[in-house]
């Protein structure tokens, strides 16, 4: 080959290269988006949610959230005697509202019994279910739900009258337990009585009020619910102190907030502000200081749950300070559990496993890092 020729072939082979390294061979349509490497340089918006939540996008616009509530549990979900919701799951209620719309009275709290929860959430009836509701397979599996967390470990037991002088379940042989229909109750009572081989009577009950109403009436001889809904029932009863919890517990029941399938940036939100809350009461931050500390603190986690460092908020499609807002509305966990369920409340309940990780004893609340 000619050397002229060899000089034309390198010149005509850096000009393509040169045109497939910058892109810019022919014109590009008006609509087409440009290629990026690892390299390039990230776009002005790459601080934007990664995809859109229709949930959060309608909560904002209808500037209320709806909430599903349970119809009446004393230290959960109930009303006072002014009209207004009180409670544990109430509370985290609030929090949501306080960090999506920055108002923690924007919430319209929903009541539903445990047949209706799951087709509520599925129709779009309410944003958030917040309903003493188990994690279990078959209900994110089956029930079209997804679960954004635990707030509450609890477990399942049983109540009776002191006057039977029972020392353990096991002595229930041939006794009538009273349990509501279409709940994991209803199926462990059924799974522990078989697998022990002990006979027994159930009482199936249209809902949890009608269970513990059933139990007041002698209609059974025990009364079998999460650890904290029969320590919420005993204190409804006429003489309080007349009637026990037994010492076994037949189940595991990690109670949590439920989001409809399929909006995974909504699921996120509720997961994180139940998270900001754990993570909240760890740090020390709590509904008094949070603004102080925002202000003052040097510690860069409390500066990053805060919003004043890092753009949590802005992944989130929420404001800044939006974990500021929502452990300003009722408090973080552990005011929450103390206010309703624990030493301040009238059922008076241990944290137990409710206890943070790192306590003594510990227990398994663990806050996720916001970082």
């Amino acid at each position: 080959m000619r050397a002229d020729g060899i000089g034309r072939w390198r010149t005509a082979g850096a000009a393509v290269l040169a045109c497939l390294t910058l892109l810019a061979c022919g014109p590009r349509g008006r609509d087409e988006p440009a290629e990026t490497t690892p390299e390039s340089p990230a776009p002005a918006d790459a601080a934007a949610p990664a995809f859109a939540s229709p949930t959060l996008a309608a909560v904002k616009r209808r500037g209320r959230l709806n909430c599903g509530v349970h119809e009446g549990l004393v230290g959960f979900a109930f009303t006072d005697n002014r009209g207004q919701w009180r409670g544990f799951d109430a509370d985290f209620c609030r929090a949501v509202a306080a960090a999506v719309l920055g108002d923690p009275d924007a919430v319209r709290f929903v009541p539903l019994t445990s047949s209706q929860r799951f087709s509520a959430l599925r129709s779009g009836g309410i944003d958030v279910l917040w309903r003493t509701t188990s994690w279990t397979l078959a209900r994110e599996a089956g029930e079209g739900v997804r679960f954004a967390g635990i707030n509450y470990y609890d477990g399942q037991g049983f109540l009776v009258r002191r006057s039977l002088d029972l020392a353990s379940a096991a002595e229930l042989n041939g006794a009538r337990i009273c349990v509501q229909r279409a709940s994991t109750s209803e199926l462990n009572v059924s799974d522990w009585f078989r697998t022990r081989g002990i006979e027994y009577t159930p009482v199936v009950t249209a809902n949890e009020e009608a269970a513990r109403a059933a139990y007041g009436r002698e209609d059974c001889d025990a009364l079998s619910a999460d650890l904290s809904a029969l320590a919420a029932a005993r204190t409804t009863l006429a003489n309080p102190e007349q009637h026990a919890i037994l010492p076994d517990v037949i189940s595991k029941e990690p109670l949590g907030p439920a989001v409809k399938r399929g909006d995974e940036a909504w699921t996120s939100v509720i997961r994180w502000t139940l998270n900001a809350l754990m993570l909240a009461e760890e740090l020390g931050v709590t509904a008094e200081n949070a603004d102080r500390l925002a202000e003052e603190t040097r510690d860069p986690r409390i500066q990053r749950l805060l919003g004043e460092a890092g753009d949590a908020g802005t992944m989130l499609g929420l404001r800044a300070d939006w974990a500021r807002s929502a452990i300003k509305a009722r408090g973080n966990y552990g005011e929450i559990f103390a206010r309703n369920l624990g030493a301040d409340s009238s059922l008076d309940l241990e944290r137990g496993l409710n206890a943070q990780w790192n306590a003594r004893p510990g227990g398994l609340i663990y806050g996720l890092p916001i970082r």
